[in-house]
Parts: C-alpha cells; structure tokens; sequence
C-alpha cells in the first residue's frame, strides 16, 4: 500500500462511527487529494479491528495469565516487579523510535516493520515451554527467558509506539476522539471480557499441565497479533515528510448537520523544554505513573499468593473488570467531550486514592471473595478506563501537530521511567520487613496517589 502525503482536516460524526457528508481534503504542494467518508470510516473500523485482534495478543502476553505462568514458575516479588517494569522501562527508547518514524515515507510500512518483529519475539516463549517439559531447561532458566522476551519485545515495539499514535491521531478528528477512542476501547474490553476466562479455564484444564496450557494459548495469542497487524494495511496511510512540511490552516467538524470551522494553531513551534504546560503534563503523568505502579502489579500477586486464589477465579475477575471498563469508557469519552479530559482526571484521581487501602480489607472469606472483591473490580474498571483514555485525549490535545510522534515519545519515556520506577520499588518494598510486606505498599502507594494528583490544578487543557 502506497502511502497517501495527506494533512487531515476531518469530519466526524461518530456514532459507531460514522462519517458525515462533508470530504475531507487531502493536500500537498503537487495535488489536490480528496478522501470520501467511506475511506475514513474504513480506516476506523479497521483500527478496531486492529484493537481487538492485538487485544487477544496482549491479553495472552501480560496480565493475568503471565502471571500466574510466573507464579506457577515460583517467581519472586522481585520478578513480578521486573515484568511490570520492563515494558515501562523501554519506552525510553520511544523518541529514538519517533525520530526514526518520521524520516519515513510510510506509517504502515514502519508499523509492520516494528510490530512484526516484537510480536514474532513470543515465539521464543512456546519453544522454551517444551525444552522445559523436556528437562533441558528448568524453571529459573525460563523465567530469565520470559523476562528476556518482554524486554526485547517491547525494546523493538517502544520503536513504533509513538509514530503509530500520531498516525492514528491523524485520522480521529480532535472534537470527536473521546467517543471514538471510547468505543474503539469498548471493542477491546468486550474481547478481553470473552477471551480471559476462556484462556485461563485452558490454562487450568490442560491435561499437559497448566505451564503448558500457557504454551499453547500464548500461540494462539501470537496468530491474532499478526492478525491485528494485517488490519492496518486498510488504514489510510501517511507520508511523515508531507505531514511535517504542510500547515493545516482550519478544522472542520461537522454534528448533527451544522458545520463549525475553526482555525488550528499546528504550526506553533516552540522547544518542549519552554513549554510550561507540557511540562506541566509530565510532571502529573510521572507522579501518577510511579504512584499507581508501585501496588497496581501486585494485585494479581495478592490474589494469587496471599488469597490463594485460582487462576480461573482471578481470571473471571478480571473479566468482569474488563465488562465494566467496556461499558464505561464510551460514557467517559462522551462525557470528555463535553467537559474535558482534565476535570474527569481530577476526579478519577481522587477516586483512586483509596484503592490500595480497600485491597487490604479483602480476606478468605465467602463475603469477601463474593462482594467486596467483585465491587473492587468494579470500581477499578470504572477507573482505569477514565484515566487511559482521558490521558491518552489530553496528551493528543497538548502535542503540536508537527513532529507529533516526537512528543508522544517523550510523554511515553517520562511515563514508561516514572512506572517502571514505580515497580520496581513496590518490589523492593514488598520484600523488606521493614515496611510491612504488601500491607506497607499499600499504604505508601495511597499517599503517593494523593501527591501525584496537585499538578492537575495547574494544567490548562486546550
């Protein structure tokens, strides 16, 4: 697919979703291009597309099911702590990778370049599961081989993170990326929702064990992010050189028949160093980021290890968060469109506050599992789903059109350092006795939460 040199000036009315009447003119110093609603409406039902499919990858790389893989591996606190920070950690790398991008010609031929090699990474993983059933690995050595995996597959994805962004950012009109980026994260809640408790009942059922289990789901896992992969390719793409070098002078957003347009300031150029509100971002996405990472990674291991909990079980919880996340976020996206992404932060932030200390009053017994456990999935679904989205929005707000990529790098190093941070000490902490175990991180994390919230009040949001 030849990329398209386009500056987007879009239309949107989205319901799911759909495209109103006006075009969308595509420009550059030779032609004049333009763009029906059909190809955007392509475009974003092929990003869900993409997000459902890279969702059952995701799922069955991370979360709940590697988990209880390391678990099942006796893993230390110290090893959950490094596979939460590891894909943190990397996105250092992310300017580096924004940088490259945009020396390109073609969003969608770097994202299959970057996307394609850190998920074909995994399939490292499957083979080290058999040499390990077959005695010439033990389970330390493939411990080290899964943590080894995660860092390089997402060393190499850290690469693409930033430019797949500012593609997509480029399609989603700006008045209209919270319903959009709501029901776009709604689809890959509902995937996640159906896909958990199936993976993890073959985890628990596998008459080879349940290591194996893992073996086998992680490669059907493996399949679906290539899948997601092959989606982009109907995606409208973008030639970085043309984007960067043109202006785009009015936004045209189109509802409900009335048509308002706008100018856009994209080519305000200055340092980000200089840029107090940007800095300001920063600063609440690294508290933030290194507040919530401290207990958020050892949840699981709580549910796990101090509940003795079964994977199934931990599995359906999380299940259910996912069916609350999937219904919220459209809410919360429309709801940002209204009011902004910055008051619903403050809110959710404040919320969250409380969430470690509630885990600590979860116990063995049935009121707890069947209540109070459930209510706090519920809660964190409620959550989550807020704050990814409405940092996701606000950071695309913030960011300048031109070398957008850029900016999204160094939004995701701060916020990847910052969390990885974050876990890294929460296993630290965890471990020392002279904090309390899991009862002390708790605590430590709740204040941090409160702290991470004050740079808030400062942010004016565009």
């Amino acid at each position: 697919m030849d990329a398209i040199p386009i500056e987007v000036t879009a239309s949107l009315e989205l319901e799911i979703p759909q495209i109103s009447p006006a075009t969308i003119v595509v420009s550059n110093s030779r032609t004049n291009l333009k763009f029906t609603k059909d190809a955007i409406r392509t475009s974003l039902r092929a990003s869900t597309a993409d997000a459902i499919f890279s969702g059952i990858f995701s799922l069955t790389t991370g979360g709940i099911l590697l988990s209880d893989f390391l678990v099942r591996l006796d893993a230390t606190p110290i090893a959950f702590g490094m596979l939460s920070a590891l894909p943190m950690l990397v996105n250092l790398i992310q300017p580096l990778g924004a940088y490259l991008s945009e020396r390109t010609t073609s969003r969608f031929q770097y994202s299959l370049l970057i996307y394609g090699t850190s998920r074909l990474v995994w399939l490292i993983l499957p083979i080290g599961i058999v040499c390990t059933s077959k005695g010439i690995l033990n389970y330390q050595q493939l411990i080290q081989l899964t943590l080894f995996i995660v860092l390089l597959s997402n060393l190499v994805g850290g690469l693409g993170s930033a430019s797949w962004l500012s593609w997509l950012a480029a399609i989603v009109p700006r008045k209209l990326r919270g319903r959009y980026f709501g029901f776009r994260n709604s689809a890959a809640s509902l995937t996640n929702l159906l896909c958990i408790p199936f993976g993890g009942m073959i985890v628990s059922y596998w008459t080879g064990g349940a290591i194996q289990g893992y073996g086998l789901v992680l490669s059907i896992g493996i399949v679906f992010g290539l899948i997601g992969i092959a989606c982009q390719y109907f995606k409208i793409d973008i030639d970085p050189q043309v984007q960067n070098s043109h202006v785009i002078k009015l936004n045209k957003i189109c509802e409900n028949g009335i048509c308002e347009t706008s100018p856009v300031q994209f080519d305000q150029q200055i340092p980000f160093w200089r840029n107090s509100n940007f800095l300001i971002f920063l600063l609440y996405l690294g508290g933030s980021m290194l507040a919530v990472n401290l207990s958020n990674p050892f949840f699981n291991l709580y549910m796990l290890d101090n509940l003795d909990l079964p994977v199934s079980l931990v599995a359906l919880y999380s299940s259910l968060m996912m069916s609350i996340s999937m219904v919220s976020v459209i809410f919360w996206g429309r709801l940002a469109d209204k009011v902004g992404n910055r008051y619903i932060l403050i809110l959710v932030g404040l919320l969250v506050v409380f969430q470690p200390l509630c885990w600590l009053a979860i116990g063995k017994s049935n009121f707890d599992l069947w209540v109070w456990l459930p209510m706090l999935h519920i809660f964190s679904g409620c959550t989550v789903s807020a704050s990814d989205l409405c940092i996701n929005n606000i950071q695309l707000e913030i960011a300048p059109m031109k070398n957008q990529s850029i900016y999204i790098g160094i939004v995701a190093s701060v916020a990847g350092c910052c969390g990885a941070l974050g876990t890294t000490l929460g296993g630290l902490i965890a471990q020392s006795p002279y904090f309390g175990g899991l009862v002390g991180l708790f605590v430590i994390s709740s204040i941090c939460r409160l702290v991470a919230i004050a740079p808030l009040f400062f942010l004016q949001e565009p």
